[in-house]
C-alpha cells in the first residue's frame, strides 16, 4: 500500500510538472487579456472600448517596430568603440521616439476618452504587463 501511495505520488508530480513545462507564449490569447484587463480596470463601455482599441491597436503596431529597431542594437560589437557609440546613439533615439509616439496618440486618446479615464487606461496597461510578467517568471 505504501509503495502504491509513493507510486500515485511521483507520477501526479511528474505530470504536473510536465503540464506545466508546455506552456507557450500565445500573442493573440495576450493581447485579448490585456484589452479585457484594459476594459474592467478603466471601467470602459462598450462603445469607448469600441473606439478605443483601433486607434490603441495602431499604436501598439507602431511602438512594435521601433521596439524592434531598439532590440537591433543587442548584437553590436562590444569591442569596438565606435560601433558601440553609434548604437548608442541610434537606441537613445529610438526610445525618444518611442516616448514621443506614447504622447501623441495618448492626446489622440484624449479627443475620444475623459483624461481620466485615459490615465486610468495607461495604469491599466502597465499594471498588467507587471502582472504578466510576474505570471512568466512564477513570481506571485
Amino acid at each position: 500500500m505504501k509503495r502504491f501511495l509513493l507510486i500515485l505520488a511521483i507520477a501526479l508530480t511528474t505530470l504536473q510538472v510536465y503540464g506545466q513545462g508546455n506552456r507557450k507564449f500565445d500573442p493573440k490569447k495576450f493581447e485579448a487579456e490585456l484589452e479585457q484587463f484594459i476594459v474592467t480596470d478603466a471601467a470602459l463601455t462598450p462603445q469607448e472600448a469600441s473606439a478605443f482599441f483601433p486607434i490603441y491597436k495602431e499604436m501598439q503596431r507602431k511602438q512594435r517596430m521601433l521596439f524592434n529597431k531598439v532590440r537591433r542594437y543587442r548584437h553590436v560589437d562590444i569591442g569596438d568603440d565606435k560601433s558601440c557609440l553609434e548604437a548608442i546613439k541610434n537606441r537613445d533615439e529610438a526610445e525618444l521616439e518611442i516616448k514621443k509616439l506614447q504622447q501623441q496618440y495618448h492626446l489622440k486618446f484624449c479627443e475620444i476618452l475623459p483624461a481620466k479615464k485615459v490615465l486610468r487606461i495607461i495604469r491599466a496597461e502597465d499594471k498588467f504587463h507587471r502582472q504578466a510578467f510576474r505570471r512568466a517568471t512564477g513570481r506571485k
